[in-house]
């Protein structure tokens, strides 16, 4: 058993700054099938290049790039990601005044967060032109704006802007040619090959385990407590829930169109599920609400059995990909345990973090937020 209650201020603060997939959506732009490479006898003749980014945008670069500024939410993750971060030349403001548990790419690279500053980041915020110029990348990297926007920040400030995208899912395509893109920028590409392979054959191992499983021997599941433009409690879950769909779980909430909802308790009670997750970044708003309405949720049968389990928060400034694979492979070994039995999910998530930011974290996760295990709200512990 561990006690929750030294965690919970942390993980409110971190549900405050939780953004969805998708929830900062770029306006409208070109968008490619996927980023193309492309060259002219001008651009090669002055030692340039011309790459195609995820909205479409023709970008010439430097042929051969050494330093680099990412800005935007996940940004500086995918760098990390590539092994790049070496090449990192400046970093929002956002990374040293957030606390860093929670978006394990800084949790292993805490370096990052002594580097110049690039502007105050956040959602919705611009890096800052001036200090841009100063640290003098021959790259951006930017996420979630406008082709207009990232053209007129380019005519600033005369680095190169490129566009990457983390799509509407945290396992999208356009996440994974955005790696691509980048790789192929930073000379990087046989880490990016790896990244892309990696993620993919971990999402057909998941699949492979539970893509034949009968519906009637999936239990009905929801999620909440899914933070969204703030913190929320257990009426706050998601259709289409990607952590969920990875292991083709019988999520309650997937008869609501996709995306996030605020459900009334009167239809949680119908649905009345028999196994509910926790994003723990929402606990403690769920704790003060068990401690004012118990019986709503002494009426549920996955309180009433001691089946309510912890996920680990995976959106933190955009999707923590590692983070996100790690609950799929909790909830299905949840779910469907026989199919999980040879998945130790904490050794799962360290497999994960070392290999995607380079270093085992869930110890550290588990300090933070609670970890995998089974919630007891009358106690307020994990175990």
């Amino acid at each position: 058993m561990r006690r929750l209650l030294s965690v919970l201020s942390l993980a409110f603060l971190l549900s405050l700054l939780l953004m969805p997939v998708g929830c900062a959506v770029a306006l409208p732009g070109p968008m490619a099938s996927a980023p193309q490479a492309a060259s002219s006898a001008n651009t090669e003749a002055a030692g340039e290049r011309t790459v195609q980014d995820l909205l479409g945008r023709q970008v010439a670069l430097p042929r051969h790039v050494q330093r680099v500024a990412a800005a935007g939410p996940g940004a500086l993750r995918l760098i990390v990601y590539l092994q790049a971060q070496d090449m990192v030349v400046g970093v929002e403001d956002a990374e040293n005044r957030w606390d860093p548990a929670g978006r394990p790419y800084i949790m292993a690279h805490p370096e990052l967060r002594g580097l110049p500053s690039i502007g105050p980041g956040g959602p919705g915020n611009l890096p800052d032109a001036e200090a841009l110029v100063q640290v003098n990348p021959d790259v951006l990297f930017l996420t979630y704006v406008d082709g207009r926007t990232a053209d007129n920040l380019q005519s600033q400030t005369g680095i190169p802007v490129v566009v990457l995208s983390y799509g509407d899912d945290p396992f999208s395509q356009e996440l994974l040619s955005s790696l691509e893109l980048a790789g192929s920028i930073l000379g990087t590409e046989e880490r990016a090959a790896e990244v892309v392979a990696f993620v993919k054959e971990t999402l057909a191992d998941l699949d492979r385990r539970t893509a034949d499983i009968p519906d009637s021997e999936r239990p009905t599941t929801y999620v909440g407590g899914i933070g969204y433009k703030g913190a929320h409690g257990l009426e706050s879950t998601e259709s289409a829930f990607p952590v969920l769909r990875a292991v083709h779980a019988r999520n309650v909430a997937d008869e609501l169109p996709a995306g996030h909802h605020m459900v009334d308790r009167e239809k949680i009670v119908e649905w009345d599920p028999e196994i509910i997750f926790l994003d723990e970044g929402g606990l403690e708003l769920v704790l003060q609400d068990f401690a004012k309405s118990p019986d709503f949720y002494r009426s549920l049968t996955a309180f009433q059995k001691g089946q309510v389990y912890g996920l680990l928060p995976y959106n933190y400034y955009s999707t923590n990909v590692e983070t996100a694979l790690a609950d799929a492979y909790f909830a299905g070994k949840v779910l469907y345990p026989e199919r999980f039995a040879d998945v130790d999910p904490a050794a799962k998530a360290d497999e994960l973090y070392a290999f995607l930011v380079g270093k085992p974290l869930y110890a550290e996760m588990k300090e933070a937020f609670g970890g995998f295990g089974k919630l007891d709200l009358e106690s307020a512990t994990v175990q």
